[in-house]
């Protein structure tokens, strides 16, 4: 998440990772461009990411030391295995619209999720950064839907179906990506510049990153707050929430601008979700 940053719990997206950063500030990585082919283009259209900026890195996971190739589009990174084999494209409804999958969503038996704040010597999570946790979770847990988290802190992150840590990069936000075979997407990364943030701007980055985990997209993914882009194209967009607004772009009459999952962050926000962001997640879940 970008500080300004791009989460919606009024839409939904498939099997990607992405990142948000604080208002205005970039703070990808920017490794060296590997252009993509005609094909993985097609594929990210396919799967409603826009390829225009999109550039291929490998992604090295410093709990587990995997390394896994991505491509990455803004904000948005996508496996490149799981992109070449078609995994991310968009099915179709019977009238041709286009629509997520269910497996981006966590299914029915896997909503009990244990949540771990990583400790270790290499990712701990700071005093603030757990306190934000904390407080995300307890919001999560306070709604009325099947979802449970059970929170701890330590390393054992083989047990755990969700764990967020600290990537040792600087800048302020976070990423994440969206469920895959009905699990919550696992490896929530949040950038070491965090420890210097409130413990309300932890609870609304880390709640942001855990809103994708579960699969919901930026709020305004359609024209992101930071730098205008659309994660969508061709068309191809997130599907609305029923009872949320169908606004999705930054500046938009009737946007939700105080949800969780807009896509980037200011430094003022209270870490709360937003009325809708509750109508969202009692839907869904």
């Amino acid at each position: 998440m970008k500080k300004i940053k791009v989460l919606a719990l009024c839409a939904i997206a498939a099997g990607v990772i992405t990142s948000c950063q604080k208002d205005e500030i970039n703070n990808d990585l920017q490794p060296e461009s590997i252009e993509l082919s005609k094909d993985l283009q097609d594929k990210m259209l396919a799967a409603g990411v826009n390829p225009g900026d999109a550039y291929i890195k490998d992604l090295v996971n410093p709990l587990t030391g995997e390394s896994q190739r991505v491509v990455t589009s803004g904000d948005i990174t996508l496996f490149e295995d799981i992109l070449k084999s078609g995994g991310y494209a968009l099915g179709d409804t019977e009238d041709g619209n286009k629509q997520y999958r269910t497996n981006n969503l966590v299914s029915s038996g896997n909503r009990t999720i244990d949540i771990l704040g990583y400790t270790g010597s290499c990712c701990a999570l700071s005093s603030r950064m757990q306190t934000g946790l904390q407080w995300a979770v307890n919001n999560y847990n306070r709604i009325n839907t099947t979802l449970n988290f059970r929170l701890t802190f330590g390393t054992n992150f083989q047990a755990a179906d969700m764990v967020v840590y600290d990537n040792g990069q600087g800048g302020q936000g976070g990423s994440a990506g969206f469920p895959e075979g009905g699990r919550p997407f696992k490896f929530i990364q949040i950038l070491s510049g965090m420890a210097s943030a409130s413990n309300n701007v932890n609870e609304h980055v880390i709640g942001h990153e855990i809103g994708h985990a579960l699969g919901f997209r930026h709020t305004d993914y359609a024209r992101r707050r930071c730098g205008g882009a659309n994660e969508g194209t061709a068309g191809v967009g997130a599907i609305n929430i029923p009872g949320t607004p169908s606004a999705n772009q930054w500046g938009q009459s009737g946007l939700d601008s105080g949800s969780l999952m807009i896509s980037c962050f200011d430094g003022s926000e209270d870490g709360e979700f937003s009325n809708f962001d509750i109508v969202a997640l009692e839907f869904l879940y």
